[in-house]
């Protein structure tokens, strides 16, 4: 990846909100997360958020989340809202988040992680498949609250 940095971000950074808020809307058109919300993601133990930076300590090329958690099926993991800048794509870095939240899941035991991905996302959906992620034939639903 030459000129950036990933890691896996250990607590709140204020530049944080504004880099997610930047390129957020570049995956979806899920609000950003705000200051508390970010803390709260940032301070659970079953969430692990990694972030790739470029050569300035404040620009934010791209960055993606594990979520573990346990239900009466056993302990599960999820990987979420993975993006990287339009700008940077193409460079490996969504392939190389997705092998770092991999081995975070291997690391707590997990056994195997899902991640859902929007059709419309053709080139992610090409790297999953790419990375050995089997397509998984089921429903997915969502219910307004």
């Amino acid at each position: 990846m030459g000129e950036f940095e990933i890691y896996f971000i250990a607590s709140f950074e204020d530049w944080l909100v504004d880099e997610m808020s930047r390129l957020m809307p570049q995956l979806s058109s899920a609000p950003a997360p705000n200051r508390h919300l970010l803390n709260q993601v940032l301070g659970d133990q079953n969430e692990m958020v990694i972030v790739v930076r470029s050569d300035d300590p404040q620009y934010l090329v791209g960055f993606g989340a594990l979520c573990v958690y346990v239900s009466p099926s056993g302990y599960h993991a999820h990987i979420e809202d993975v993006v990287v800048d339009e700008d940077e794509r193409g460079k490996g870095i969504g392939e190389e988040i997705i092998k770092a939240l991999l081995s975070a899941a291997t690391d707590k035991g997990i056994e195997g992680v899902s991640l859902t991905c929007n059709p419309r996302r053709e080139e992610a959906n090409r790297l999953y498949q790419k990375m050995g992620f089997k397509k998984w034939d089921t429903n997915n639903y969502w219910y307004d609250l």
